[in-house]
């Protein structure tokens, strides 16, 4: 077992005995259950607006190189610079060498996951460049020097009480503040970062091919004055973010805020061309567009698992999952948490290092249910176990128990031969892990295929 392997079981297991922590998990999830239904009413066919969203990535990822390769050309028309980046350390070099050409010395930053896939607040910190979260969440989760909880509310296993003591130790502010206060208070000191960022960093929601804009949404607006309060904007976005046209905005937009947070639509949509043009008044002097990909590249290359590049970040998944509700997003200990992430991670990083997320999962399917864009995120997890076996990672004695589970399940008289006892007594040895904490299994002495023979007979 890998160290990641042995360090997650260990983690799971302490989260899932957590009750305060699952409380806490259980009312967040819970009022973004409330909420998603109403956002759902927008659509006429909400299971249509899924298949088409669904269509449209499979049309963008298909055609990959050639929707990218337009995105540059239109957004370089205007004035932007885009640089491809193979893997973190290349973004990170980048980056770095753009803020030391600027003198940088203050960062802003919105909320953005492939931004912390790349750990990039670590890496300008070891510049000597501040980097600061400007979205609430993430800020708080700065504070409490913490990676995001979840996809799109990162401190959500946070309460009230828990920020306000947080803040109370970092800020000092009276830790009995009200959420609104609290809020103030971190918008006040982020205003300020803000007139004395030299740079502006901001991910991407989604790329849009045909007229080379970035699209961002939000309900804060830091995004907003992220990228056009400093005199340089970077965009770092990975490659699978793009879609065919601006027109297609009209429906990822709202799938993306319904099953994000159950809003139809978030409080700011913003488009990206480029620059400050001449005769602007305001906006960046510069923007950079970092194209990452990371490991995309390997995904893409797989036609069983390429259907995972479709994800548009929603969260919805890890919102549904038992999983993920009793041992947490930091349990992962990756970037994205949840199905989505143990779906891509074993193909972001070392397979082998990685593959028992693809087991952490009770194969129920609410992730594909839930899913914006229809992913077969469960079927997907299969294949990645499938994947790890085949290449040899699996351990001798699963790839042994599962060679005799197949012999027997194929032949009825094998199964019978074991009595109820017999099997009592093999399953509670095998399944050690399982019955550890919880009552042992008992089989009855009997199968029903042998009771039903026996009833058979008495007819």
């Amino acid at each position: 077992m890998s160290q990641t392997a042995t360090l997650f079981n260990k983690k799971s297991k302490e989260k899932a005995a957590d009750r305060d922590h699952r409380q806490v998990i259980n009312f967040n999830i819970g009022r973004y259950n409330a909420q998603v239904p109403a956002g759902k009413t927008q659509f006429s066919d909400v299971a249509l607006a899924r298949e088409r969203a669904k269509n449209q990535k499979w049309k963008a990822i298909e055609t990959l190189d050639t929707q990218l390769e337009n995105f540059e050309a239109q957004v370089t028309k205007r004035g932007a610079k885009v640089i491809w980046c193979e893997d973190a350390q290349q973004a990170i070099d980048a980056i770095v060498k753009i803020c030391k050409e600027k003198n940088c010395r203050t960062l802003v930053k919105s909320k953005s996951m492939v931004t912390e896939e790349i750990h990039l607040n670590k890496n300008l910190e070891a510049q000597g460049i501040e980097s600061i979260e400007t979205d609430l969440g993430e800020y708080i989760q700065q504070l409490d020097g913490e990676t995001p909880y979840h996809i799109v509310t990162p401190a959500m296993h946070k309460s009230k009480d828990d920020i306000a003591r947080l803040f109370a130790n970092k800020l000092g502010t009276d830790p009995s503040l009200s959420a609104e206060q609290l809020t103030l208070i971190a918008r006040d000191k982020l205003r300020q970062k803000y007139a004395e960022a030299e740079v502006g960093v901001t991910g991407a929601n989604f790329i849009i091919s045909d007229i080379g804009g970035i699209a961002i949404t939000e309900n804060e607006g830091n995004a907003r004055l992220s990228c056009s309060m400093p005199k340089t904007h970077i965009v770092i976005a990975g490659i699978e973010k793009v879609i065919p046209s601006m027109t297609d905005l009209a429906l990822f937009w709202p799938l993306l805020a319904t099953f994000g947070t159950g809003q139809r639509i978030t409080s700011y949509s913003t488009i990206v061309t480029g620059p400050r043009q001449p005769g602007e008044i305001d906006g960046p002097e510069e923007m950079y567009v970092l194209l990452l990909d990371n490991g995309r590249t390997n995904m893409l290359a797989n036609e069983k698992t390429r259907e995972a590049l479709y994800c548009i970040r929603c969260g919805a998944c890890l919102n549904a999952c038992p999983v993920y509700k009793n041992i947490g997003g930091h349990t992962y200990d990756t970037t994205y948490s949840g199905p989505i992430g143990s779906v891509i991670t074993p193909h972001l990083k070392p397979m082998k290092e990685w593959k028992h997320l693809s087991h952490a999962s009770s194969l129920c399917g609410n992730c594909t249910e839930v899913c914006a864009v229809k992913i077969n995120l469960h079927e997907l997890l299969l294949e990645n176990r499938h994947e790890a076996q085949q290449e040899g990672y699996a351990p001798f004695t699963e790839t042994v128990a599962w060679k005799m589970w197949k012999t027997a399940m194929l032949k009825r008289s094998w199964m019978n031969m074991g009595n109820g006892n017999m099997k009592t007594k093999l399953i509670n040895s095998v399944a050690g892990a399982w019955t550890k904490e919880r009552s042992k299994l008992e089989f009855p002495k009997k199968s029903f295929n042998e009771l039903w023979a026996e009833r058979r007979k008495g007819m």
